[in-house]
């Protein structure tokens, strides 16, 4: 059985604000020292890459500027380079690309939304 590519753009979204939750507040050092909300970030990071895969190409096609191939890559580095996955490399995949991919999403959980009310 498929499953509604609206549950991927959902779980990425929720994943960005968890990742938003879970470091407000920080600046690099103090996410640095932070053992659990790293292992937080990576979990929900794996969360994102893996559902940008499962992204119908028609959805990634309409938000051309966002680095799909990276985003699914991240997981990849994030589970076999685990004890390579440095502090710098969360925090600037946090801080450059997590607001421009969110605003992607929104447009396309909203275009395939009004796409099911047309059905």
């Amino acid at each position: 059985m498929e499953r509604d590519p609206c549950l991927y753009v959902d779980h990425m979204l929720e994943a960005i604000v968890n990742i938003e939750a879970d470091t407000a507040g920080y600046d690099f050092e103090r996410f640095r020292k932070d053992r659990r909300v790293r292992q937080l970030v990576e979990r929900n990071l794996e969360i994102v890459s893996e559902a940008s895969r499962r992204l119908p190409q028609a959805a990634k096609d309409s938000e051309r500027q966002i680095p799909w191939r990276a985003i699914a890559g991240i997981g990849n580095v994030i589970r076999h380079d685990y004890h390579d996955t440095y502090p710098t490399l969360l925090w600037e995949t946090c801080a450059k690309d997590l607001q421009p991919l969110k605003s992607a999403l929104s447009r396309i959980r909203s275009m395939m939304t009004a796409r099911d009310h047309r059905s």
